[in-house]
């Protein structure tokens, strides 16, 4: 099926999902690559990560992008020629992008498996790994993995560094403002988590210095730290 959720954010944000059925013939019939993402696709092995890859230039059509209008920085980060931000994710056959004019914003889908129960300790001190915890320890790494592909550090431990925390019904997350020299200040970030078939993600957007959204989440990090539910 084409276009599977659109996710508004505000008048000028929109995350959307496509879960990839269609055939690889199919998904590149109207789709024209740069050089460089040409190679890139030619470089895939995986059937499924090459139409995983021409889903998301369909998701960018429907956001009014074309690939060309796509380039990536020394890191890999994702960028569009016009300013804006994006963030592209994909997990099996599942793909998503989010794109804001005006805030940076980064997204991560992940099919929900048991799997994450084993490797949990590799990417948060929260320690009830039972099999009810699948989606929540799926919407932590989400969390933390929006929030690295904001950040683009290198350096920027999942474990060390990012730290995520409920909040209603969403998240907020933060990390230190310089990795590595102390942490006397931090950048904070909005995490909205959601779910689709089989997947959970999280779509972050980062939170202005001093802004009244930002004043928010230090406070309810207060409250996370002494009722001890930081991710």
């Amino acid at each position: 099926m084409p276009l599977l959720q659109t996710i508004p954010i505000g008048p000028d944000g929109q995350a959307r999902l496509w879960e990839v059925t269609e055939s690889e013939a199919f998904l590149s019939q109207g789709i024209e690559l740069n050089p460089h993402c040409q190679q890139r696709m030619q470089g895939m092995k995986s059937e499924l990560h090459r139409r995983a890859f021409l889903s998301v230039r369909h998701l960018m059509a429907l956001a009014g992008y074309v690939d060309k209008d796509l380039y990536y920085d020394a890191q890999g980060k994702p960028h569009l020629s016009d300013g804006s931000f994006i963030s592209i994710s994909h997990s099996f056959s599942l793909t998503a992008i989010v794109v804001h004019k005006n805030i940076p914003v980064g997204i991560d889908v992940e099919m929900q498996r048991q799997k994450i129960l084993r490797i949990a300790h590799k990417f948060t001190p929260f320690l009830s790994v039972q099999p009810e915890n699948v989606l929540l320890l799926t919407h932590i790494w989400a969390c933390k993995e929006s929030i690295y592909k904001i950040a683009a550090t290198p350096g920027l431990s999942f474990l060390h560094h990012i730290e995520v925390w409920p909040a209603a019904d969403a998240f907020y997350g933060r990390i230190p403002t310089h990795p590595g020299a102390g942490q006397n200040s931090f950048t904070y970030f909005s995490l909205n988590p959601f779910e689709a078939l089989a997947y959970a993600g999280v779509w972050a957007a980062l939170l202005a210095s001093r802004s009244a959204n930002e004043t928010l989440a230090v406070k309810s990090y207060e409250v996370a730290s002494a009722n001890n539910t930081l991710y």
